[in-house]
């Protein structure tokens, strides 16, 4: 058996194991069955209302992906910046690490005030920030481990800043862009789903959790928790992805 094979069987039998092992607790008794239901009931909520599954899927994918694109893109343009220009990065590093330690359940609040109870903007800012950090330092590294040989070699045949960074500190940047993208992917989309919880539209995976969870509605709302989870995997699955692509060498 191929170590591919073991890698993605392996996980799999795992939570194949899990499952059964939820489903006989629950069906003897020893799980509430009103607070945890089982995965079989799970299931069976699952199609009951896919439709709106669908529908709330999208809206908080929608969320996800605009504030994950645009704290990414702002992170490594920062990250760039900061370094090339020492003074920058002193300036930057204090507001990074502030933003690191907000609260999302003390921010979404005050800007869905700000925005209005019907704007998306207060979901994807928090998504933005959340993303921005992990994205920022990964690439903010990976921008530093150019070796002085290289530098100087590139100045040697009179690179100019531009090219020195494009040419040479950007490739090799590239795998930690990637790291701070794959832990971002995922932190996106819990984000955008707890910023849901606290006012704005109801349209959203985390709106329908506590919508469902606030009517006991257990099924329903682990209905939704799978919903995120699916979503999750394929944001991870998708810089995944990308990163493969982008690691590709002309042959």
């Amino acid at each position: 058996m191929s170590r591919n094979l073991v890698r993605v069987l392996a996980p799999v039998l795992l939570g194949v194991l899990a499952l059964v092992g939820w489903e006989v607790l629950v069906k003897a008794g020893s799980l509430p069955a009103y607070l945890l239901p089982a995965p079989t009931q799970i299931l069976e909520q699952v199609r009951a209302i896919w439709d709106g599954l669908i529908d709330a899927t999208v809206a908080t994918g929608t969320n996800a992906l605009v504030g994950l694109v645009v704290g990414s893109v702002l992170a490594v343009v920062a990250a760039i910046l900061a370094a090339r220009l020492d003074w920058l990065d002193q300036m930057v590093a204090p507001l990074v690490a502030a933003a690191a330690v907000v609260p999302i359940v003390a921010l979404a609040p005050v800007l869905s005030n700000m925005f209005g109870a019907t704007s998306e903007s207060p979901r994807r800012v928090i998504v933005g920030l959340v993303v921005f950090v992990p994205v920022f330092l990964n690439t903010l590294r990976g921008l530093r481990q150019v070796k002085p040989v290289h530098r100087d070699l590139m100045r040697a045949y009179a690179a100019t800043p531009w090219q020195l960074t494009r040419t040479v500190t950007l490739p090799g940047a590239i795998p930690f862009v990637f790291t701070g993208l794959n832990i971002a992917s995922s932190l996106a989309v819990i984000a955008a789903v707890v910023a849901e919880y606290f006012g704005g539209l109801q349209n959203g995976i985390g709106s329908r959790i506590a919508g469902a969870a606030a009517q006991s509605g257990y099924s329903r709302a682990w209905a939704y928790v799978v919903a995120s989870i699916a979503l999750g995997l394929l944001f991870y699955g998708a810089t995944l992805l990308l990163e493969r692509l982008a690691s590709r060498r002309p042959t």
